[in-house]
């Protein structure tokens, strides 16, 4: 039943979203099966991970393998960001054990512990043990020590038990040495940062909470320490503003401050601000995540900065940006501040991209070589495939684009089973990507209706826009040829895999679009993150997001692209993602190649738009739950649900 209008009436609106989405069950009332189909293990993700991590780590012959095996994950995440996790006291306790410090300068973040380790054992020749000492992992993944003064590591905050380690007098001794130096840094490092925020005024003070609780609220996740106090907006007890604390929330470490005067803000308290101060001006909110599961202090901080510095200097020439003239806060603010205003000449310069390490959920600013024999046999692949399935010529995709651009009107017509050629483009597109890049699933994401958008843009109806729901967006999800083997070879199994992956694709186009516009108060108090704006490739990261865990996401390229939309630039309006269940991970050439992809169909995209903007209507149709169950299974989609049995599996 629709209105005069042509509108869904409310009540059919509302019958509609009673029902269940997923392939398999399409028509039918959503939430009346009896049980799950699928159910998690209990232990399935990262704690599972942990108790695999601690038996190999018990299982080793000497300390240097057990210490290498817990601050890897056992091969799971580089070892450095375990060290930078370390307070003051276990950070002591680990160089005066092994010899093991992150505090060498900025590596290629495959630091070997195990090469590092002194040969000797803590407990020299036989001689009693000065202090019995403990070592354990923390369900977070962090490594516990248990240093002298400190009473038995609690069970509850511990995997499975600890390792006793025995001290001798020697490591004794190199343990108070390394607290006393550690201890003093911290002190002098706070003294700075204290004086820095006095110098900002109460007004000063109040913007920088602003922008770290704003940032807070517009980034992914993030867990940081101070010594052994958590800041995290991610699960659990959380204790700043994020998905679980609204803006302002008393629990708020960031809000609680902003009605104290600064000599009451304890020395965590001023680090906090400071070294997120740091991070944000030296490439946005996005840098936070750079810094995740490690230690917030300015020298964590110095070394995080120093190793973008590296990095910029090795694309735009030595000495671009002059290294730290000091560890003084001064000096740290000057150097963030010279790399937030390069950041854009590198990334013109060379293709920037974070590698993610999902364990830890740590992220590491990277800067590509150029694509090599790997990035060119992808791209090969897809030229290939379409050019036979599209009409467009040329020997590379970027000569693919400028085809489409020389003749774009049938992106607005007809083609093939698909309303639009858009459709079938962004189809073909996955489709070859499945195959050319070995992915057990690829897929794209979009806006349904360019019309309406541009509509809503130029009357300016921003809070009509940010209220729009997921069903305003789409997402192809393509499954890879063996992509059943991961899913007990059942096709409905993968159907509503697939569909499982285009509804939450669906989410993020939502919940980066309110990042594009102007900041209305409906902007503002709509839940959105800042858009992506470079590609990332990312390892194991089946181990916290339920959705990953669940649908087996291990290894996966996202690579966004901004289109430009009735001359308003949308960052992150379209991306291609790429993911295998299992196997070998992605690396930078694919990522590389699988970027070329996505700024293919975000330039067709963008011809569709000059060409609505113009007057033509294209909407795009496909891509809902039917289709993906059609396109995979090669039945129906029946509208009471009913399955003509168990289809199995075949690309």
């Amino acid at each position: 039943m629709t209105s005069s209008a042509g509108r869904e009436s409310r009540r059919a609106a509302n019958a509609r979203k009673r029902e269940s989405r997923r392939p398999s069950r399409l028509g039918t009332r959503a939430g009346t099966t009896a049980k799950p189909d699928r159910t998690a293990e209990p232990d399935a993700g990262f704690p599972g991970l942990l108790k695999r991590v601690w038996l190999s780590a018990v299982a080793a012959d000497d300390l240097p393998t057990t210490l290498h095996t817990l601050l890897t994950l056992d091969g799971h995440v580089p070892a450095d960001i375990q060290l930078r996790a370390l307070g003051l006291r276990e950070e002591a306790a680990l160089k005066a054990l092994a010899g093991l410090t992150w505090r060498t300068g900025p590596t290629d973040d495959t630091l070997s512990p195990a090469a590092q380790a002194p040969a000797q054992d803590p407990a020299q020749d036989g001689a009693p043990a000065a202090f019995h000492g403990e070592i354990a992992l923390s369900d977070s993944g962090r490594i516990l020590l248990r240093v002298p003064s400190q009473g038995p590591l609690a069970d509850s905050a511990v995997v499975s038990g600890v390792l006793r380690v025995p001290w001798s007098q020697a490591v004794l001794d190199t343990y108070r040495r390394e607290l006393a130096a550690a201890t003093a840094r911290f002190a002098e490092s706070a003294a700075d940062c204290r004086a820095w925020l006095a110098d900002q005024g109460p007004e000063g003070r109040a913007a920088l909470l602003a922008q770290a609780k704003e940032a807070a609220l517009r980034t992914a996740p993030f867990v940081l320490y101070q010594d052994q106090k958590l800041y995290t907006n991610f699960r659990g007890q959380n204790t700043l503003t994020g998905k679980t604390l609204w803006p302002g929330h008393p629990d708020c470490a960031l809000s609680t401050l902003e009605s104290l005067p600064l000599d009451l803000w304890s020395d965590h308290d001023v680090h906090l601000l400071v070294c997120l101060t740091l991070l944000i001006r030296s490439a946005g909110f996005g840098r936070i995540e750079e810094a995740n599961g490690t230690q917030l202090t300015l020298d964590h901080v110095a070394y995080l900065l120093e190793r973008v510095r590296r990095l910029y200097d090795g694309v735009l020439g030595a000495g671009t940006v002059p290294a730290a003239a000091s560890p003084s806060l001064a000096s740290l603010v000057e150097l963030a501040d010279a790399l937030g205003d390069v950041r854009p000449r590198a990334g013109a310069h060379a293709q920037l991209y974070r590698e993610i390490h999902g364990a830890l959920m740590h992220k590491i600013e990277r800067v590509a070589q150029a694509p090599g024999d790997g990035a060119r046999a992808r791209e090969d692949a897809m030229v290939g495939r379409l050019r036979e399935r599209l009409p467009l010529t040329g020997s590379t995709l970027a000569e693919l684009g400028r085809s489409a651009a020389a003749a774009p009107e049938w992106l607005a017509r007809p083609h093939g089973r698909f309303g639009t050629g858009l459709e079938s483009l962004v189809h073909e597109t996955v489709a070859a990507c499945a195959h050319a890049f070995e992915a057990d699933f690829a897929m794209s994401r979009g806006m349904r209706s360019l019309p309406e958008l541009i509509a809503a843009l130029r009357e300016e109806r921003w809070a009509e826009l940010v209220d729009w729901d997921i069903t305003r967006f789409f997402c192809c999800v393509v499954p890879g040829p063996t992509a059943g083997r991961h899913f007990a070879d059942s096709a409905a199994a993968v159907a509503d895999t697939a569909w499982a992956m285009s509804s939450r694709m669906q989410y993020n186009s939502w919940h980066f679009v309110a990042g594009n516009v102007p900041k209305v108060p409906e902007v503002i108090a709509r839940d959105h993150f800042v858009p992506p704006t470079i590609p990332d490739v990312a390892f194991y990261s089946d181990q916290h997001h339920h959705g990953h865990v669940n649908n087996k996401v291990r290894f996966s390229i996202r690579s966004p692209q901004a289109v430009e939309v009735d001359g308003r630039r949308f960052n992150g309006f379209m991306d291609l993602r790429l993911l295998r269940c299992a196997g070998t991970p992605f690396d930078e050439q694919d990522l590389l190649a699988a970027h070329r992809v996505s700024a293919f169909v975000a330039g067709a995209t963008g011809l569709v738009a000059a060409m609505v903007a113009a007057g033509r209507s294209v909407e795009v149709t496909a891509f809902d739950a039917g289709w993906h169950w059609e396109s995979i299974t090669g039945t129906p989609a029946q509208a009471d649900g009913a399955r003509l049995g168990e289809t199995p599996f075949a690309a």
